[in-house]
């Protein structure tokens, strides 16, 4: 059996992916044909995996797989922050990638979603340092998923870095690099929060033929504490609507496409 998915199938997972869930007629008006067609699209998709069928429609499968983090309310804080615009923005960046490609995925949660974004595909090849992610794309049978290995450098992070990881690093090459950052600023460039994944970060970088950072509105014009790169390493920025189109002009005079989702 193919694992790709008809262009109806693929195109009601895409409307699901931006809105998490939809009823049976909501489908219908944006992917056409009859309910009984609609429902046999559901159920293949469902047994992929990456959706789950309710009672008059169907939700996102966006997977359970961290339950020690469960109720842990620091870490429910970072997932639901900003989530509909993260959601928007991995579907953008899933856009940008095509078949036959390495894609490289730093750990955090907005790569998380675009991750998710691209758990339908075929023909993949993804490298990251991101436990989580890692876990969300093992199970598709399209995707090769490559895990740097490496150490957790605090509690409760799905980050490895270290020596492995780097030294895992030195021996592949990726076609898109998504960064997901702690700040985005014209002045200070690109920064994450600690040391130990920027070495990681920049060590993908170097490895990386295009560089797109992922970043939700509360990151632009914000500097986090460890410096990753300077604007001049980076070929894209996608982000949400809630970041004004004038505050993008700065990293656009440097040669840089914006995306806003």
């Amino acid at each position: 059996m193919s694992d790709q998915l008809s262009p109806r199938s693929e195109q009601i997972l895409k409307f699901l992916l931006r809105t998490g869930t939809a009823t049976i007629e909501e489908i219908l008006s944006v992917a056409g044909s009859s309910a009984p067609s609609i429902r046999r699209d559901l159920a293949r998709l469902e047994n992929r995996g990456l959706i789950r069928r309710t009672h008059g429609g169907a939700t996102l499968v966006e997977p359970l797989l961290y339950e020690p983090f469960r109720f842990d309310s620091s870490f429910l804080a970072r997932e639901q922050r900003c989530a509909a615009e993260k959601r928007r923005i991995g579907l953008a960046a899933a856009e940008l990638v095509q078949a036959n490609e390495t894609v490289g995925l730093s750990a955090g949660t907005t790569t998380t979603y675009v991750g998710r974004s691209l758990r339908h595909r075929g023909d993949l090849k993804v490298i990251t340092n991101a436990i989580n992610i890692g876990m969300e794309l093992c199970n598709q049978p399209g995707i090769k998923t490559y895990l740097t290995g490496g150490t957790t450098p605090w509690a409760w992070t799905f980050s490895l870095t270290g020596h492995a990881a780097l030294s895992f690093l030195n021996d592949v090459y990726i076609d898109r690099l998504f960064l997901s950052v702690t700040g985005l600023d014209p002045e200070r460039g690109v920064t994450t929060l600690e040391t130990e994944e920027a070495l990681v970060y920049r060590k993908m970088l170097k490895q990386s033929k295009q560089v797109i950072v992922v970043a939700d509105s509360s990151k632009v014009g914000r500097v986090g504490q460890a410096f990753l790169c300077p604007l001049s390493d980076i070929h894209y920025i996608i982000t949400d609507t809630g970041v004004p189109a004038e505050a993008l002009l700065p990293y656009e005079r440097v040669g840089i496409r914006t995306i806003r989702a």
